[in-house]
Order: C-alpha cells, then sequence, then structure tokens
C-alpha cells in the first residue's frame, strides 16, 4: 500500500507482520498481541496509522488517563458504542463497575450492524499501569476473544518486556512483537522526511546530518530530535536567508550552528527553557545560564518535606558517612578535621562525584535537619520515590540486595543551594568540602 509505506517509515517489518496477523475483515484474529520497545520507537504510531489507513475499527486507550478499572472500562465500551451508532442518534453513556459487567456489555453493544462480521480492535496504551490495577484484569484483556464469543483482538503497547507481565498463576499468552530502536540511518531517512517545501531535501538532509552527528551520542529518541531539529533550522538558514552562502557551503553553515548547536545541548535538549525562550536566547545570542523564567533548573516546585529529602540525599551523597555524628549529633565534641583526613580524601567530594547512600542513613539525616518531628510514614517514602521519578535522585541498588536499596542525588550544588534557601537552611556549613 503506497500511501502506507510513505506514512509509515523504517518499519516495514512490524507493519507486514501486523497486517499478516489482522488478516482480512471479516476473519478471526489473534486475540491478544503484545508490543514493547523503547519510547519513542514508533509503536503508538505505526499501530494508529496501520489502523485508521486501513479502516478498521478500533479503540485507543491511554492506561495513563484511565487510571482506575472503571474509567478503563467505561471509555472501551464508550467509544465502541460511538463507532456503532449512526450519525443521526446520539449514543448514551454507558456505565460499568466491573470486569463482569463489561463483558456483558461488551457483548451487546457489538451486536450492532456496523461492527458485526469484522475485527473489533481495542488498543491499551502504556499498558505497563495495568498491573496496577484489579488482578483479574490483564488475564481478562487476553481472552477477551474467548470470554465474548466476539471477533477481538487486543493490542497492549507497552515500554517493557512481557515477562514482566506475566502472572504467577499463568494467563493465555499473547503474540509478542518488538519494537527496536531506530539505527542513525532511520533516523537520518525519518527526519529528513519532514524537509520544509522551500528547501530542497538535499539542503535538510544535510542539516539532519548534522544535527545526528552532535546529538546521536547523547541522545536517540525521535520526539527529541525531531523538536530539536525544528528549533534550530531557522538559525542554520540564516546565512542562506541573508545571502552570505549558497545551500551548497556546507563549512559556513556550519560554523553558524556550531555554537548554538552547543548551547542546545546544554538547554533545550534537557527542556531546563522553553520553546520561545530557546528562540530568543539564539536572537539575542545571550548565554543560556543567564536566561531565567521557565527553566525546570531554576524554578523547581516541591513539596515541603521533598525538599528537605532532597537536601539530606545531597548531603549523603559527598559527605562520608564518618561525618554523620560531626554534623547532626548535638553533643559530638570536637573533633579536628585533620584528625579523620585520609589521604584519598584530600580530592574533594565534589570532583569525584555524588556517592550512593542506603535508606536509613538518608532518613537519619532528614530527621536531623528538619526542625519538626517527621513520622517515617508512606507520604515520606512516596516522595522520596517521586524524586527518583523526576530524575532528581537516582537508585543504584535495589531491595534484593542484603543491605536494600541506594541512592545517589543528581542535582548539582547551585541547584541544592537554590532548593535551601525557599526553606531558609544553610546547607554550606553541612558539607565537608566547605570546612
Amino acid at each position: 500500500m503506497p500511501h502506507l509505506e510513505n506514512a509509515v517509515l523504517c518499519r516495514e517489518s512490524q507493519v507486514s507482520t501486523l497486517q499478516s496477523l489482522f488478516g482480512e475483515r471479516h476473519h478471526f484474529s489473534f486475540p491478544s498481541i503484545f508490543i514493547y520497545g523503547h519510547t519513542a520507537s514508533g509503536k503508538t504510531y505505526v499501530t494508529q496509522t496501520l489502523l485508521k489507513t486501513l479502516e478498521l475499527p478500533h479503540v485507543f486507550v491511554n492506561c495513563v488517563e484511565c487510571f482506575t478499572l472503571r474509567l478503563l472500562l467505561e471509555q472501551i465500551l464508550n467509544k465502541l458504542n460511538h463507532l456503532s451508532s449512526s450519525e443521526n442518534r446520539c449514543p448514551t453513556h454507558i456505565t460499568c463497575e466491573t470486569f463482569n459487567d463489561f463483558v456483558r456489555l461488551f457483548k451487546q453493544v457489538t451486536k450492532a450492524e456496523s461492527l458485526k462480521d469484522q475485527t473489533v480492535y481495542i488498543v491499551l496504551d502504556k499498558a505497563e499501569y495495568l498491573r496496577d490495577m484489579e488482578a483479574n484484569l490483564l488475564p481478562g484483556f487476553l481472552r477477551l476473544q474467548e470470554l465474548t464469543d466476539r471477533n477481538v483482538t487486543v493490542l497492549f503497547l507497552s515500554e517493557i518486556v512481557w515477562e514482566k507481565f506475566r502472572p504467577n498463576t499463568g494467563c493465555f499468552e499473547p503474540f509478542v512483537l518488538y519494537f527496536p530502536d531506530y539505527s542513525i540511518g532511520n533516523l537520518q531517512k525519518i527526519l529528513s522526511h519532514d524537509h520544509p517545501p522551500e528547501y530542497s531535501a538535499d539542503f535538510y538532509a544535510a542539516y539532519i546530518n548534522i544535527l545526528l552527528g552532535v546529538f546521536y551520542t547523547v541522545c536517540r529518541d525521535l520526539k527529541e530530535l525531531r523538536h530539536l531539529a525544528v528549533l534550530n533550522f531557522p538559525k542554520y538558514c540564516e546565512p542562506v536567508v541573508k545571502g552570505e552562502a549558497n545551500e551548497r557551503d556546507t563549512r559556513k553553515l556550519w560554523r553558524n550552528i556550531e555554537p548554538h548547536l552547543k548551547k542546545a545541548m546544554q538547554t533545550v535538549y534537557l527542556r531546563e527553557i522553553s520553546s520561545s525562550q530557546w528562540e530568543k536566547l539564539q536572537k539575542d545570542d545571550t548565554d543560556p545560564a543567564q536566561l531565567k523564567g521557565l527553566s525546570a533548573y531554576t524554578h523547581v516546585e516541591l513539596p515541603y518535606y521533598s525538599k528537605f529529602i532532597l537536601i539530606a540525599a545531597y548531603l549523603a551523597s559527598y559527605n562520608p558517612a564518618r561525618t554523620d555524628k560531626r554534623f547532626f549529633l548535638k553533643h559530638h565534641g570536637k573533633i579536628k578535621k585533620t584528625n579523620f583526613l585520609k589521604k584519598h580524601e584530600k580530592t574533594s567530594n565534589h570532583l569525584l562525584g555524588p556517592k550512593p547512600f542506603p535508606l536509613d542513613r538518608l532518613l537519619a539525616i532528614l530527621y536531623s535537619i528538619v526542625d519538626s518531628r517527621v513520622a517515617p510514614t508512606a507520604n515520606i517514602f512516596s516522595q522520596i520515590t517521586s524524586l527518583v521519578t523526576l530524575q532528581l535522585l537516582t537508585l543504584v541498588g535495589h531491595d534484593d540486595q542484603l543491605d536494600g536499596p541506594k541512592y545517589k542525588c543528581t542535582v548539582s550544588l547551585d541547584f541544592i543551594r537554590a532548593i535551601a534557601r525557599t526553606v531558609n537552611f544553610d546547607i554550606i556549613k553541612y558539607l565537608y568540602d566547605f570546612l
């Protein structure tokens, strides 16, 4: 299909496999298909494009948006009801509490003439979130074709492997399809396909080649690279627009764009500033470190205790463990720094980088630096997890280790000082390197 080949690039093998599994409209397809791969590997785009191009009846649901059982089941049923109802008739809203009700209502909805004698596809994006819902949900979706006696296929799109899904009690095994990461050649072809009509394809391909040469080693996410390509292209074209160079003058175009791509490595890729701010930065030729506003690293709003947890994590990462008594115990006696300074510790801990620390040490420091009494509740542990999710902390150990999980603080000194100022905490006097 020529239109499909132009719309979906570098995924010919996966498209061919899915088309084979789908078969003809009236054929019974495979009951469940599990598609997995890293983020921005084309899972969602390929599936949506294929179903829309082939005009197959389908329902697409994001499991992040539908975070409860009721929301998920009702979303599927109401979208199916909308597909089966005629244009003149307004579909009624369906409510559904349990999976048993879902099976019964699904049979009723798919009796409609528009859904008869053809496969109905249910696509569950971000399917890893199903593991946090009721235990019968995943096995139920895997066997939905058998339970409803209808021609239905459920597609699971996930970033994690099927082995992380499989219940201990066993379940129906889906057809597993892997989407590998795009190679540099794939990225070159896909990004070059987006060239603006006012410029030649070769000119834009040369620009993409430069962009990938700079960013490919640190970023292989197609969405991020596409964002960077759109954002920096006006600066690349600037000498051509001003008449200072032509499209083939690669050396001059590279000299013009090189410093701006280096700035982009520090700002836009990490999303420290917005796109409008980045355009202003390029226009004014400003140092990105001087630009204030929406920066994630200059304006971070965290819960009150999360700030102290982050401060405690920073102290645990950069202070030797045996100095905790000196800093956080009231009656520790006088200890001179030279008495416990070893030869290998003469180098600044900030130059050596953050060291891993156990959870117990983090909590001990937290209780010492917070003025009020803090109970080790689920709220505190959930805030630690949130900091890991935000990549302000890194989990470097796991629960199956004898000494429990270990963490590292990944933020800079400037960042932690900015956080400390918001809670009136003088972090410098608690840092071993600044004694």
